[in-house]
């Protein structure tokens, strides 16, 4: 082999070389790529032993949503190493019906509407999701595409956890399995009740009852959506009717409107036996 040509080949062997080890360099700067390898580091960013505040920020997030909460602590802690944070102007949409499903996401902070499309442009809310709340969980764990549209209310932040490694994670954890399958299980129950309102209870049946569920048990405060046309969608109603159904509260002295977003539940067991449908009719 001549001179020129071994140094031709040493030349692109190097090269190619340097340029592995910049990728290689990048990659291990992903907290994902650790996020099944070593679980004494997890452990130490979801508690905030980490030098990285951000990571300790992520597993405090996780920890308080209900979602996970029935997961194990080394659980926890994995799912916390492969977490994203994003942020979400108001009125951005996060994922679109149809779209493939980028990972279960965890609501931070704001607010965030999930409803579906229909083909002659008709919307209905099937959640509005609050902080600590999930949202395209079904989708992730059942490997299918997006069934319904996310926006963003107002301006929000979100904890993604990646499809990919979400469900390797499943497929290596039996018992993560077990853990989220009761979780889920809370989530059907949810939309059984919600299918529930709405074949047998009236307007103001389903206003009743979901002012008592989203209420503050302590203090009897309820604070509406940003938008109370999401709420009207949600309970399958029109503007119109829902703001028919919260004058006839009012006017029974059920509860009081201090504000244009708040109202104040005066006589809970009243409510309740009005969404059970055993109060007179308003």
């Amino acid at each position: 082999m001549s001179r020129p040509v071994y140094y031709a080949i040493m030349v692109a062997a190097r090269s190619r070389a340097l340029t592995w080890i910049k990728r290689t360099r990048e990659k291990l700067k992903d907290p994902r790529i650790w996020a099944w390898a070593d679980l004494e580091s997890c452990r130490k960013m979801a508690k905030g032993e980490h030098s990285d505040p951000a990571f300790a920020a992520l597993g405090t997030t996780l920890a308080s949503c209900d979602f996970f909460a029935r997961i194990s602590e080394d659980a926890l802690d994995r799912l916390s190493a492969m977490a994203l944070r994003r942020k979400h102007s108001k009125g951005e949409t996060i994922f679109r019906q149809g779209d493939p499903c980028p990972g279960l996401f965890v609501l931070e902070s704001g607010s965030v509407r999930v409803f579906k499309l229909a083909p002659s442009g008709k919307e209905h809310v099937l959640h509005m999701v609050e902080p600590g709340q999930t949202f395209a969980e079904v989708a992730v764990i059942g490997g299918f595409a997006c069934p319904a549209f996310a926006q963003a209310t107002e301006d929000s932040a979100t904890v993604l956890l990646p499809a990919a490694p979400f469900v390797r994670a499943l497929q290596s954890d039996h018992q993560l399995c077990l853990q989220l399958m009761a979780s889920m299980a809370w989530w059907v129950r949810q939309l059984v009740g919600l299918m529930e309102d709405i074949v047998l209870r009236d307007a103001t049946g389903r206003l009743a009852r979901h002012i008592l569920h989203a209420g503050k048990e302590e203090s009897g405060e309820f604070i509406w959506a940003p938008l109370k046309k999401d709420l009207a969608s949600h309970l399958n109603l029109t503007s119109e009717t829902l703001s028919r159904s919260l004058r006839r509260l009012t006017d029974a002295g059920l509860i009081e409107q201090s504000d244009v977003r708040r109202l104040r539940i005066l006589d809970r067991a009243a409510l309740r036996d009005l969404s059970d449908g055993m109060y007179p009719k308003l």
